[in-house]
């Protein structure tokens, strides 16, 4: 979340911003509740010493009568905190409410707008795929090569899952183990991450477990959520430390399942793999210091160019605008592989995305650093990156490597864990 006195201090700026994000969080109305809080804890305050200067004076009262003048003192003032404090207890919750609505600042160069605003930045080194047939999307590649069984996933589970089957499963291993020993090699340290976190957890990045608008499978009963990405767990996993300045920035990358609801989907992007309801991925996340944080974002998006570069995919860098921002991201851009089975003429389809978050979910989580040899902490930054969605990229390694025959050629990248050099008819 934004600091407390920050908003309260700069309301024409944070409601501005909310604007531009599509949020409706009452900024004004928080800035209203702060200057109550603030007076109200003042008034607590001086009753408190009020109270404390009479329980002192109670021993040296001149007599009887004047000690229970002043006991009588003591408890009005006590009743007067006590229900001062239940109605700064009730301020305080309504204003973390709204804070916890509002979202990050925005990066002065991200575009202004909705999802149409958003800007290419550059394109990879593959260039488009040329076919002089009518490409088939990875839904039919995958029923003739036997790759999925979307029926079985239904049955099983409802719509939206699936099974991966044959040489399916082995693109997704070998996706997992092209992207961790790229990551390894960057001095990652590497993690296989809980499926579930405490929804305190969840809220403390940024995500919301509960509720109408949640995105968000939650377990009825408890306090654990099925974990959207494991950017929510590796995370979590430092909330409440506090770093030295020499242990940052720290690198790691999670293997995780992925649940979403998917509440809302619909359309063409919900065929096939593209929008389902439980995937694997390999997460990159990253804690700094706050002036190191612009640089490593740089860093973990050549890192997703490198690695779809690496498979031959063709894809296009965007700078997401302001208002298809996740609440925690002050920055984000995404990878759109290109995909010859989407629409008539193919379409760019999301598969990673790379967010830095400055200080907002670190100030949930109580992640900070010390400043050296200065007194005291300051929250550090986190970064998160996409380095491998399996799904998405199974849709484009069979989309843009299709043949006429119908059979698949696998990315030479991934050759020696799938053990052969195409998918073909078994």
């Amino acid at each position: 979340m934004l600091d407390r006195r920050f908003v309260a201090d700069n309301v024409d700026l944070v409601a501005t911003n909310c604007r531009n994000r599509g949020s409706i969080a009452d900024v004004s109305r928080f800035a209203e509740l702060d200057r109550l809080r603030r007076q109200m804890q003042t008034d607590v305050d001086r009753l408190n010493h009020e109270a404390g200067q009479v329980s002192k004076s109670i021993a040296t009262a001149a007599d009887a009568a004047q000690r229970e003048v002043r006991k009588a003192d003591g408890r009005r003032l006590r009743e007067e905190v006590a229900t001062l404090d239940s109605r700064l207890a009730e301020i305080v919750k309504e204003s973390d409410d709204i804070l916890r609505t509002i979202p990050n600042l925005t990066h002065p160069s991200a575009p202004i707008g909705g999802e149409a605003a958003a800007v290419e930045v550059r394109q990879g080194q593959t260039p488009l795929p040329w076919f002089d047939w009518k490409p088939l999307d990875h839904v039919e590649l995958g029923k003739q090569l036997k790759l999925f069984d979307f029926d079985a996933g239904a049955r099983v589970a409802g719509h939206g899952f699936y099974f991966l089957t044959n040489d399916a499963v082995l693109l997704e291993l070998a996706l997992q183990k092209y992207a961790v020993d790229l990551l390894m090699r960057e001095r990652f340290t590497v993690m296989t991450t809980p499926d579930v976190a405490r929804d305190t957890i969840l809220e403390g990045t940024g995500f919301m477990p509960r509720g109408p608008e949640t995105q968000i499978y939650s377990l009825t009963g408890t306090d654990l959520s099925l974990v959207a990405t494991a950017e929510i767990t590796l995370g979590g996993a430092m909330a409440e430390r506090i770093f030295e300045p020499d242990e940052l920035p720290l690198k790691i990358c999670g293997i995780s399942h992925c649940f979403r609801t998917e509440a809302g989907a619909h359309g063409r992007a919900t065929r096939g793999l593209y929008r389902v309801h439980q995937f694997t991925k390999v997460e990159m996340f990253a804690f700094t210091l706050p002036e190191q944080s612009e640089a490593m974002h740089s860093y973990l998006l050549d890192l997703e160019c490198e690695l779809f570069d690496g498979l031959g995919i063709p894809y296009r860098v965007v700078d997401t605008a302001s208002g298809d921002l996740g609440g925690p991201a002050y920055r984000k851009f995404d990878l759109e592989a290109w995909m010859p089975g989407r629409g008539e003429a193919g379409e760019w389809g999301e598969v990673t995305s790379t967010s830095n978050c400055t200080d907002y979910q670190a100030r949930r989580l109580a992640i900070r650093s010390r400043k050296g040899s200065e007194k005291g902490t300051s929250f550090v930054h986190t970064l998160n990156g996409t380095a491998i969605a399996i799904s998405r990229a199974i849709i484009a390694i069979l989309e843009n490597n299709q043949c006429a025959d119908g059979s698949v050629t696998v990315p030479p990248a991934l050759v020696p864990w799938v053990g052969k050099k195409k998918i073909a008819y078994s």
